[in-house]
Order: C-alpha cells, then sequence, then structure tokens
C-alpha cells in the first residue's frame, strides 16, 4: 500500500482560499482522471465539502506523486501552485488511513462529531467507482472509513460531547435558569472561529440570543461563521438575530456591550487578561446609550437599542485548553467566570474530552486492523498462484502416470489422485498460513517477493490473480454502496 492524501481544509487554509479552491462535480471528475493519468497514481479519488478538498492516489513514489498531486490540485481549483502550496497537507500511507478515519468520525469537522461528512464520504467513493478510477485500495479505504465513522457513532457519545459541553458551560452561568431564559435579548461575543467556537454562536443563536460579535485573528472565518449563522433559514437560529465579526483588535471595545463571551481559541497564551476585563467592567459602567453598536444594546435580557445599560455583570465561559481567559478573572465584582476547570469539577459525567479520546483510540485500532489487512490481502495473489501451479504440477505427474499404469481402474486413480493432493495440500498448508500472518506484520511485505522467488511463480500469473481479485472487490463494492 502506497496511499498518499493530499488536501486542504479549514485547519489549514483561511475561507477566501477555500472559496477560491471549491470544486464542481464534474472538475472533481476531471480531476481524478488527471490523476489516474499522471505517471505516479494508480488510482485516485477526491473528498471536496465546503471545508476541505483532499485528494487521495495509490502512488508508486511519494516525492513524485506529492508534487503532481499538489500541482493538479492548484491547476484544477484555479488557485496558482505558489498560492496554494503553504495551505496543503500531506500524509502518507498509515498517517493518511489515520487522517480519513479521523475525518470519518467527525474529529477533523469545523463542529466535532457531526455526522455529514459520512455522507460526503459516501458520494466520494461513488463517483470514484462511477468514474472506475477507486481500485481495490481505495474502495477498501473509504467503505472501512464509513464503517469506522458509524462505530463512532454508536459507541461513543462524540456527536453530542460537543453540544453537551457548550450546553453545560452556559447552565453553570445561568446558574439553575433555564439557558433560552437567561440568554434571551442579550449580546454576545464569541472568540475564536474553530469547532467549539462555532458549536458555541451556534448554540446561543438557538437560546435566542439578541447579538453575536465573533472574534478572529483571521476575521475571513469570522466572516463566515456569521454568514452562517445569519444564513436565511438556518436551523434553530431564531428570527431576529444579528451577527457582526470583528478584529481580534476589537475585542476590547466589545467587551464593553457584551453580557455573555465564550472563548475557545488554540492560543498558547491568555486571550482576555485580568486587568482588560477590569477595564471592560468600568467601561460598560460608563457607557451609557449605545444605539452606535451593532445590534441590539448590550443591556441585559430587557435592553433595547439606545438604552443605558443598567447592569455591569459579565458571564465568561473558557472552553480553552490552555485557558484563554485569566483565571484571576472570578474574583472580580460582577464577573461569572466557568471554565474547563471549573466544568470539570462541576460534574464528573460532563462529557469532557473523554469520548473524543475514545473515539480516537477506535481510530488507532481501526487504522492498525486495516494495515494488517492490507498487508495480508497483498499476499493472497501469490499464495493463490503458488497452490494453482501445485495443483498444474499434481495433474501433470497424474497425466504421466496414467500413461505408466493404463491399467488402472478409476477407484484406483481416483485414490491415488486424493492422496498426491493431500501430500501436497499438507506440505504447502504451514508455510502458507505462515507466510499470511508474517505479511500482516509491519514490513512484512517482502514476504510476498521471498514467496515468488522460492517457488519460481510467474510474475504474470501472480499478476492475474490480482486482476481478478480486483474486478470481483469492484462488483461486491458496487452492490454493497447501491
Amino acid at each position: 500500500m502506497s496511499l498518499l492524501v493530499v488536501g486542504l481544509s479549514h485547519r489549514s487554509a483561511p475561507v477566501s482560499v477555500l472559496e477560491r479552491a471549491a470544486l464542481t462535480r464534474e472538475t472533481q471528475a476531471r480531476l481524478v482522471h488527471d490523476t489516474l493519468a499522471a505517471e505516479p497514481a494508480t488510482e485516485a479519488a477526491v473528498l471536496a465539502t465546503c471545508n476541505r478538498i483532499e485528494l487521495y492516489a495509490d502512488v508508486d513514489k511519494f516525492h513524485a506523486g506529492v508534487a503532481e498531486l499538489s500541482t493538479l490540485l492548484a491547476r484544477h481549483t484555479g488557485v496558482p501552485l505558489e498560492e496554494l502550496t503553504p495551505y496543503l497537507y500531506v500524509h502518507y500511507e498509515d498517517r493518511a488511513v489515520h487522517h480519513l478515519f479521523s475525518v470519518a468520525c467527525g474529529l477533523d469537522s469545523m463542529v466535532v462529531g457531526e455526522g455529514q461528512i459520512l455522507g460526503q464520504i459516501k458520494d466520494a467513493l461513488a463517483l470514484g467507482q462511477e468514474l472506475h478510477t477507486a481500485g481495490r485500495l481505495l474502495n477498501d479505504l473509504f467503505q472501512q472509513a464509513l464503517r469506522v465513522g458509524k462505530r463512532a457513532h454508536s459507541e461513543t457519545g462524540i456527536d453530542k460531547a460537543g453540544q453537551s459541553l457548550v450546553t453545560f458551560g452556559l447552565e453553570q452561568l445561568a446558574e439553575g435558569a433555564a439557558v433560552a431564559d437567561w440568554a434571551a435579548g442579550r449580546r454576545a461575543l464569541v472568540i475564536g472561529a474553530g469547532s467549539m467556537s462555532s458549536l458555541a454562536a451556534a448554540t446561543l443563536a438557538r437560546a435566542g440570543v439578541a447579538h453575536v460579535a465573533v472574534a478572529n485573528r483571521t476575521l475571513e472565518r469570522a466572516q463566515r461563521l456569521v454568514e452562517i449563522l445569519t444564513e436565511p433559514g438556518a436551523p434553530g437560529v431564531l428570527a431576529g438575530l444579528t451577527a457582526s465579526a470583528v478584529e481580534m483588535d476589537a475585542v476590547a471595545d466589545e467587551l464593553v456591550l457584551a453580557d455573555l463571551v465564550v472563548s475557545c481559541t488554540g492560543a498558547t497564551g491568555l486571550v482576555l487578561t485580568a486587568d482588560a476585563i477590569r477595564a471592560a467592567l468600568a467601561g460598560r459602567k460608563d457607557a451609557g446609550p449605545c444605539a452606535a453598536a451593532p445590534g441590539p444594546c448590550a443591556a441585559g435580557p430587557a435592553g433595547t437599542d439606545g438604552a443605558a445599560r443598567t447592569d455591569a455583570r459579565l458571564a465568561l465561559l473558557d472552553l480553552a485548553m490552555p485557558r484563554d481567559i485569566d483565571a484571576a478573572a472570578h474574583r472580580l465584582d460582577g464577573v461569572r467566570l466557568v471554565d474547563i476547570e471549573t466544568l470539570a469539577d462541576a460534574s464528573a459525567d460532563a462529557p469532557m474530552a473523554a469520548d473524543v479520546d475514545q473515539v480516537r483510540s477506535i481510530v488507532s485500532d481501526e487504522v492498525a486492523a486495516f494495515g494488517a489487512a492490507q498487508r495480508a490481502a497483498h499476499i493472497t495473489p501469490t499464495v493463490v498462484a503458488l497452490r494453482t501451479m501445485a495443483a498444474d504440477v499434481v495433474a501433470g505427474e497424474m497425466a504421466r502416470l496414467n500413461g505408466r499404469l493404463p491399467d488402472l481402474d478409476d477407484k484406483q486413480r481416483a485414490e491415488i489422485t486424493q492422496t498426491v493432493r493431500r501430500v501436497v495440500d499438507k506440505l504447502l498448508h504451514a508455510p502458507t498460513v505462515r507466510v499470511k500472518e508474517l505479511a500482516s506484520t509491519p514490513g512484512g511485505a517482502g514476504y510476498a517477493d521471498a514467496l515468488r522467488e522460492l517457488f519460481d511463480l510467474d510474475p504474470q500469473a501472480v499478476a492475474a490473480v490480482s486482476r481478478a481479485d480486483t474486478r470481483a472487490d469492484r462488483h461486491t463494492t458496487a452492490r454493497e454502496s447501491a
């Protein structure tokens, strides 16, 4: 197996690049056809969603494969290679399998645990089958990815973990009140635009906040999240919601206006210091009318545009690890701070990282099993060719015996034939079983070569078995996917 994936996603590229790199179905078809036409690739499939574009291929040369697949992605997306390259990631062999299985489980999604990606993986496989660009490796890979994703959703709470964590945090801030009642009419600031921040923004929108401001170091990502929140007919979002995207430099100004802040970034240092929060609290008391602010005035649940602030309290939810918000903020008057540590102390049953860790364990086990199965399958054509050769030897020797002993009756001839076959089977049984076991271990690919060398097997005979197995696998996979 020489599986290679080259791609870009919301984790590696800004929204502006992802939007320019979007592929239509027709372009996807041309991309996989051109990938097969390229010398390093023998199979190809493309996984294209609004948040990722990944090209999978079975290649015989790593460096040539990376160069060719990167060039093809640039050509078909229309984004110049020199501009696209900084955002591309590369995974090879077991790491590529691990990546796709993680994607299938929702670990790499904008909203952790979302299940829509399974349908998109199925569509990618269907296109590869329709175009006959997905052979044995990619058929096996994508089918197994679908099974792994389904297993993760059925055996863990991954599809609920992120939602539950955000909801649980808001419940702690609400201090016993219903989240919808507590959040209604408030002005929220969400810092970050990753999966957890996106989930928090969507949860707040459904809870009935009046305005959501999204701050992110990459403004394009914040704008994309705002577009999703305010899209007409967005599921669960209450009518009248407004939203805005702001630069990180504007967080201090937004903090003065907000009633509720949710932060979940990948920053290594504090995003909100205690001094910054103290300054915002002072500014809130002096803010007076706030009609100039985008969205409703941050005057608590009863606030309206143009009303003076009557409530200086500030609710802070820190979902980052390491923390985004200075723990010293909880000592400030008017501040209620809930963070990961608080949530862990509040309930031992809180769905923290346990579900994600469980899914990661499933992925690791499935990657190991997939690799072992692929290595074992690699030697099967050689074993089949060996047994075919042995059967031909038995047939030839029986034909010679018939010429030497023409007076044997049918019963005697059948008994001798069966005896010779049993001898050959017993001689081949232990070595073929053992070589399959050895081939399934890391680095076991060389055992097939050794077997062909030892028994002087015809390479064409082995290749013929491989081609026949591949055709059978394609027919079986097509029926399973129908």
